[in-house]
């Protein structure tokens, strides 16, 4: 056990938003951490790029700056090497050798586990050390610890979410106040909420590593991110938005991971389909009501039911309270059996092909305003077995008749071998806009 004495001393690597919001809680919270983990957590060196840079949150009490990162891995006071730098290639360094010299990991950086991690949790276990990870996912929604521990029990049949906060709050703003996408992006950028380059959180790839991350820990299964069909929000419509509305729905970047188990079927056998897209969703359900850069969750198992896990997905705080708590594992000399899985014999996951999955489908068409489009329109569908539920038609607009239409459940193949198909006849003015519907 860990003297109760000694401090636990943190290396820290980057010192930006979430850097910031974790030296203000070490200080705000001492006294808490000192109750509850029997130690103080003090951070003896901080990691930066530019030493000479202005800024405007003070280091921890008694911390030096450096530029230099083997100041932090040779540094035998060092406990604990906290990495919220960002990026791949120098993380992952970092981080490979200061497992060598014997620390714990704690890390915010979700592109580097859900691309590179396994190698990383292989060795930490390997060396006996505690590499934990909370804030990748989610910010301050405890979703990992959640899925590693109280839900271990249970067999997860599926797992959605909202999990990105730059994408949740355009589609926010696109609903709510009626702005096009390129107005509501701009101003989460002036707001802080995206990027100056978005590519990560607008196309789906940042929620795509979240997901990823969770799939391991609900399925002890290793799902490629490279083999996830990811689909963002780039370009949205707000005329998407509003008819969705129209049919009681609100559209969503959602990210999800569901079993395909036919009757009978041993656990060993079962398939996943996994994915990030944007999606309908009734605005009677939780997931449509959460807004701006809120994330949520909802978790199913065959012994706990429906969990909803709900909260601030982003920002200094939320994300360093998570980065605090896991510092505070490792104050208690917490199991470092990391994962939750066996990572190092992890197995393969079993993968549903896109083409195979089932859904409701939204899609919307432009057509000649001329007699018998629908029926043809209709039969083009039909030929490939997908069948409309319901129709709204619009007015010309000049670029021809809108039309819009919720199809009965069907295969993706099947809706995009229809949706060309109809390309190909000249019935389409332009290449349809088609969303997956969940109800």
């Amino acid at each position: 056990m860990a003297d109760s004495n000694k401090p636990l001393v943190v290396g820290l690597a980057g010192f930006g938003t979430v850097g910031g919001g974790l030296a203000r809680l070490l200080e705000e919270n001492a006294g808490i951490i000192r109750q509850r983990t029997g130690r103080d957590i003090q951070v003896k060196k901080v990691l930066v790029r530019n030493a000479q840079k202005a800024r405007t949150v003070p280091l921890p009490p008694g911390a030096d700056l450096t530029t230099n990162p083997d100041e932090l891995i040779n540094d035998p006071e060092i406990d604990v090497l906290v990495e919220l730098m960002g990026g791949i290639d120098a993380p992952r360094t970092i981080i490979d050798r200061a497992l060598d010299a014997g620390k714990h990991i704690v890390t915010a950086n979700k592109a580097l586990l859900a691309e590179e991690g396994l190698a990383l949790f292989q060795k930490a276990a390997g060396k006996g050390r505690i590499l934990r990870y909370e804030a990748s996912v989610a910010g301050a929604v405890p979703v990992v610890e959640a899925l590693r521990t109280s839900l271990a029990g249970n067999r997860i049949s599926s797992l959605m979410g909202i999990l990105n906060g730059t994408s949740n709050y355009i589609l926010s703003e696109m609903t709510s106040n009626g702005l096009d996408f390129d107005v509501a992006l701009k101003q989460a950028q002036q707001l802080g909420y995206a990027e100056a380059d978005p590519t990560l959180d607008i196309d789906g790839h940042d929620a795509a590593h979240k997901l990823t991350l969770l799939i391991r820990l609900a399925y002890g299964v290793n799902y490629p991110y490279t083999a996830m069909p990811v689909r963002g929000i780039r370009g949205m419509s707000s005329l998407d938005i509003a008819l969705a509305r129209e049919f009681g729905y609100r559209i969503k970047l959602i990210a999800q991971v569901r079993e395909r188990r036919e009757p009978g079927q041993p656990d060993d056998k079962v398939r996943l389909e996994a994915g990030v897209f944007p999606a309908l969703v009734p605005y009677t359900v939780l997931l449509a009501r959460v807004g701006g850069v809120y994330n949520a969750v909802r978790v199913s198992g065959n012994a706990c039911g429906s969990l909803f896990f709900h909260g601030r997905g982003a920002g200094d705080l939320p994300t360093a309270g998570a980065v605090l708590a896991d510092l505070m594992a490792v104050a208690r000399d917490e199991n470092p059996h990391n994962t939750g899985y066996a990572c190092d014999d992890l197995p393969r996951a079993s993968i549903v092909p896109p083409a195979e999955w089932r859904s409701r489908y939204y899609v919307r068409v432009m057509v000649e305003d001329e007699p018998g489009v629908l029926r043809d329109l209709a039969g083009c569908m039909a030929d490939q077995g997908v069948s409309m539920a319901q129709v709204i038609q619009r007015t010309d607009e000049g670029k021809g008749v809108p039309l819009v239409f919720m199809t009965h459940e069907t295969t993706e193949e099947a809706m995009s071998t229809a949706l060309q198909r109809t390309l190909d006849t000249g019935m389409l003015r332009q290449p349809a806009v088609y969303f997956r519907v969940l109800d």
